[in-house]
């Protein structure tokens, strides 16, 4: 694999920017529960998902955590290199969710290039609108959405992204993406499981009956 094929606009930058990148990329390979940036305080770099998965998260003073977004194969994330955007005050964590393997673009390379660039100063807005966009819909969701809708929602995107009807998740997992607490998760899963949409086990979630889930997710 290489990065060419990986960055969008890599056809749009000029030879010497392109050596540039190339002289100072980074390759990962990271383990699921690898924390791979810190917050604001830590200036990783720009992260390009080669393959696996990502999970950007803010962590509150109590230490509840609330999944922001998610990054899969392709996808970049820029508030890892938050001292290049110095009007940003961003504090987001990034752990691994799955195995992954990544490349660093370290920040001060990639401002060096979008200050020459156009076209990676646009692809650069655009990426930052569209985390935006993510960052407003979850606090949508938080504000007007009831925590039963969420979990249902939070529920069968999780059997999308991993394609299976069991889902191999603890309740403090999901509390986790939700920023809520454990017990309050339990509690609802319970109900859930009452009513017959899911089945729980040790570890796992069943989904049983996706149809009501949707119905009860809503539009």
């Amino acid at each position: 694999m290489d990065i060419q094929s990986y960055f969008p606009i890599w056809n749009q930058l000029t030879s010497a920017q392109q050596h540039l990148i190339l002289d100072s990329l980074m390759e990962r390979s990271v383990q699921k529960g690898t924390l791979i940036h810190n917050g604001s305080g830590d200036c990783t770099g720009l992260l390009l998902v080669q393959s696996g998965q990502l999970r950007a998260y803010i962590l509150s003073e109590e230490g509840r955590e609330i999944t922001v977004y998610r990054l899969f194969d392709r996808d970049l994330c820029l508030f890892s290199a938050s001292c290049m955007l110095r009007s940003v005050q961003f504090d987001l964590a990034i752990e691994a969710e799955k195995d992954t393997t990544l490349w660093v673009i370290p920040a001060e390379i990639y401002r060096r290039v979008m200050e020459e660039s156009a076209p990676a100063a646009n692809y650069t807005n655009e990426v930052m609108a569209a985390r935006f966009s993510e960052v407003m819909w979850l606090i949508e969701q938080i504000m007007w959405k009831s925590l039963d809708r969420r979990v249902a929602a939070f529920l069968l995107e999780e059997g999308e992204i991993e394609g299976a009807s069991v889902l191999k998740i603890t309740h403090e997992t999901i509390a986790n993406h939700l920023g809520t607490h454990r017990e309050v998760i339990t509690r609802m899963l319970r109900y859930f499981q009452n009513e017959g949409m899911v089945k729980l086990s040790r570890g796992a979630v069943e989904l049983r009956d996706k149809k009501r889930l949707e119905e009860l997710r809503g539009t």
